[in-house]
């Protein structure tokens, strides 16, 4: 996968008798950087069962069990991910309060790639592709954007380091796994990396209602494409608009409906791949 810290293997290769082995933890203080800690039984149970990297697991002592509880804990021990036995009042204070229900799991931070890396790669294909995220901000609507990046055969994704979603647990989970085989990149400024794609060859598109080029008429679908979504409310910013090279609708029965972001990205893509495929 392409997130920091993979599990660690189990030691000795004994498998025991009545479940993996739960040691004492400590309180540790994550940094604005550091590992995520997703809270509650069934947003942990999914995350294990989508292979979300994780580093710990936090089982507050007294727990009352369940299934969901038995096949966390049974999961986590057939990894290798560490799981740590904690007072209730630790986790509530590595919480912060937030409902819990006696169960937390440690998600280290995504290791990002590179963007020159990124594009220099992309340039290496026969047909490159990437995905620009303007602003998105919900990590379930990144997960899905990923996830069709991989089922289209694009190159990586990238998006602004701030006022945008990053890969979260959540978007991991919502990427049914695609996070771990597609490039993903922040970057400081969108604009002005998009114009350094445009000077390595790309022809970027920037996904508008009211854009000038119909999306079955692309004739830029077969060379190196970049294809920018808006956020989920506003669509384009202004100077990432300025700086795409073609504005590109997407034709509908209804005036009235609109596409929610990774939709827009998911019919794009399609798109692109059947021309590319067809002609």
């Amino acid at each position: 996968g392409r997130a920091a810290g993979r599990p660690a293997p189990q030691r000795g290769g004994r498998t025991p008798s009545r479940g993996p082995r739960v040691a004492p933890g400590r309180r540790s203080n994550p940094t604005k950087e550091g590992p995520e800690l997703l809270l509650g039984r069934n947003p942990v149970v999914e995350a294990l069962r989508a292979l979300v990297p994780s580093t710990a697991l936090y089982v507050a002592q007294g727990i009352d069990i369940d299934d969901r509880v038995t096949e966390i804990v049974r999961t986590a021990g057939d990894r290798g991910i560490p799981i740590l036995e904690i007072s209730r009042n630790e986790l509530d204070r590595m919480t912060g309060g937030v409902l819990h229900q006696g169960i937390g799991l440690q998600v280290p931070p995504f290791a990002y790639e590179n963007f020159d890396d990124l594009v220099a790669a992309a340039m290496e294909q026969t047909a490159p592709l990437l995905v620009a995220l303007d602003g998105v901000t919900d990590p379930r609507n990144l997960g899905a954007v990923i996830r069709s990046v991989a089922a289209f055969g694009a190159h990586g994704v990238f998006m602004p380091e701030r006022r945008a979603a990053g890969i979260t647990a959540t978007a991991w989970r919502t990427s049914a796994g695609a996070a771990a085989r597609v490039p993903v990149s922040q970057v400081v400024n969108l604009t002005r990396a998009i114009k350094a794609a445009q000077q390595a060859g790309f022809t970027v598109i920037g996904l508008d209602a009211d854009g000038e080029t119909d999306l079955y008429q692309l004739e830029a679908a077969v060379g190196p494409l970049i294809v920018v979504v808006g956020s989920e409310g506003r669509g384009l910013s202004r100077l990432v608009g300025e700086t795409c090279d073609i504005r590109v609708s997407i034709p509908m029965v209804s005036t009235v409906e609109s596409l929610n972001a990774s939709v827009a990205a998911a019919v794009t893509l399609a798109e692109v791949a059947r021309r590319r495929t067809y002609g």
